[in-house]
């Protein structure tokens, strides 16, 4: 992989990535943009103690263009975010992050009722590919181990900002979820706190390794291949099984079998072998109704600086959708009390997952 970085016109940094040896010139972008200025700030709910990135600027970000006018595309008739005229994956700084790292400054609160800090971190945008009309499960195995290494390198990078806590890739599909633009793309936040979910997470397994001595999800992995009710496929180096208590109507996890605690930490082989598992199970997700399924893909990282021991990378891939035409609002139980009520059975979910597999 190569890896070439340019700057926007705006001073933002996008970064190519192409395979092979390939040597690139970094485009030059001919739009006349401000200087990007981001207003975030972060303010703690002392209900909960969650840190809440309050972003209004981002009210004004782009909303679903027609698709000549993409801004993910390359700058072939229209210029865009990606000023070359062919890319095959790009990564740049957002336009209208929740969190920059040359945030407004504010006068800083850290104690009391209403505590408040500047939304210093990072969000970047990651196009899959140049072809607006595709999709990530459309991508051929080697295009999507280029995405895994982008998604690795950025994480590399990213964590050695002072600021960033935790790095967080992710991808959301589909007009249901709240896409706003189509083309083939992610997210990855770098935020300057851990997220709730995935402290919660951490939380669960250091109690479970000081009670038990083993790994909490190591566990969970073992249990699941033992009795293969929700195990939807696996290979030599990865498990993608429904969890037990699945929170979502359509909901697959992705294991590696050796406990690694980012993407960074992925050998060749694995990297190779989460490209074709998930390919494969992302179009099963879509063979599962008459429509390309909307679905959110999340990747748990560790913590850059804590936890690191107890973590282990993994990929929780879940959909809103419940039924042919319909989909799970999120309502009273699960955003009044954060109590998620599943109307489908996990192993009913795993047998229709594997009878879809071709």
């Amino acid at each position: 992989m190569q890896r070439t970085k340019g700057r926007l016109a705006d001073g933002r940094e996008i970064i190519w990535y192409d395979a092979g040896d390939r040597h690139r010139i970094p485009a030059v972008d001919r739009r006349d943009l401000p200087e990007a200025v981001t207003s975030s700030q972060l303010r703690r709910d002392p209900l909960t103690g969650e840190w809440i990135a309050i972003a209004s600027h981002r009210q004004t970000r782009t909303y679903l263009p027609p698709a000549d006018e993409c801004p993910l595309c390359p700058s072939r008739t229209h210029l865009s975010e990606v000023p070359s005229t062919e890319y095959e994956v790009v990564a740049f700084e957002n336009r209208f992050p929740s969190f920059a790292m040359n945030a407004e400054a504010l006068d800083a609160v850290t104690d009391g009722m209403e505590q408040l800090r500047a939304g210093v971190g990072r969000c970047e945008v990651v196009c899959f590919t140049s072809d607006h009309d595709s999709t990530f499960a459309a991508l051929t195995p080697a295009q999507a181990r280029l995405v895994v290494d982008a998604w690795a390198d950025r994480t590399c990078e990213l964590s050695q900002l002072d600021a960033v806590e935790h790095v967080f890739p992710f991808e959301n599909r589909g007009r249901e979820i709240g896409v706003t633009l189509q083309h083939p793309h992610g997210q990855i936040y770098a935020y300057p706190f851990v997220p709730p979910r995935a402290a919660q997470e951490l939380a669960a397994a250091t109690e479970h390794h000081s009670r038990t001595g083993r790994s909490l999800f190591g566990d969970i992995i073992d249990a699941e291949i033992a009795s293969g009710e929700r195990v939807v496929t696996q290979n030599e180096h990865w498990v993608a099984f429904v969890p037990f208590a699945a929170r979502w109507p359509i909901e697959v996890h992705f294991y590696p079998r050796r406990q690694v605690p980012d993407l960074p930490a992925l050998g060749d082989a694995e990297r190779d072998s989460f490209a074709t598992i998930y390919l494969d199970v992302l179009r099963r997700f879509d063979r599962l109704y008459s429509e390309p399924t909307p679905y959110i893909a999340a990747w748990q990282q560790a913590p850059v600086r804590r936890d690191r021991e107890v973590a282990w990378l993994h990929l929780e891939l879940y959909s809103i959708r419940r039924g042919e035409g319909k989909v799970k609002a999120l309502a009273g139980s699960e955003s009044g009390q954060g109590a998620f009520v599943n109307d489908g059975l996990p192993e009913a979910l795993a047998t229709r997952l594997r009878e879809v597999a071709r």
